[in-house]
């Protein structure tokens, strides 16, 4: 069955999202158009695809256990000069999102990988830019602020075309199977319709 590539993250919800796309993809970040605007739990990993159904069942397992916990962004981060990045901060829900991608990437399961640094909950608005775009997003997004209530997350697959489209949505406290992705959900849009080759996750 060969394999795929896999992400696991938390929405920004709209309008929140679909306008620090646009600002990223502003910045001069080809990767804003194949990129929904997340909170990483699990960054870009490849499985053998005959794994996608121990996984989703993993993933409702962890999703059912959790509740609702608010979340809020406020201000600029980067990781240089370790990494060419510059994000939004969580100053609210950090907490929440790191215990959550704890238990999604339990050692036990299926989902179990060691990252390369340790996990820092952020919200990419500029990867692997020129200095001067990165200044001019760490700047421009200085006083952002944004907040809503984390309901839940979603798995992603990242196709041949680069872009991440989102296979299947997890609700806390959603029982089972969790729920399919819906066509036309603000995710799915961001993906399809701004899609470009070539994007890189981060």
């Amino acid at each position: 069955m060969g394999t795929v590539t896999l992400g696991v993250s938390i929405a920004v919800p709209e309008p929140y999202g679909s306008q620090l796309q646009q600002l990223r993809a502003g910045f001069g970040d080809a990767a804003a158009h194949g990129i929904p605007t997340h909170v990483t739990l699990v960054p870009p990993t490849e499985v053998e695809a005959e794994r996608l159904p121990l996984i989703r069942a993993h993933l409702a397992q962890v999703a059912a256990s959790f509740r609702a916990f608010g979340m809020r962004l406020a201000g600029t981060g980067t990781f240089r000069p370790l990494s060419p990045v510059v994000f939004v901060q969580v100053v609210e829900g950090a907490a929440g999102c790191t215990r959550l991608q704890g238990e999604v990437r339990d050692p036990q399961g299926p989902l179990d990988r060691k990252l390369a640094f340790p996990y820092h909950p952020h919200v990419t608005v500029a990867h692997g830019i020129s200095e001067e775009a990165m200044d001019l997003a760490f700047a421009t997004l200085s006083e952002y602020a944004a907040e809503w209530l984390c309901e839940g997350f979603a798995l992603y697959e990242q196709g041949s075309d680069g872009v991440w489209r989102k296979l299947r949505e997890y609700p806390f406290g959603s029982g089972p199977s969790g729920v399919p992705a819906q066509p036309g959900s603000p995710a799915d849009e961001a993906a399809g319709a701004a899609g470009r080759p070539g994007a890189r996750p981060s």
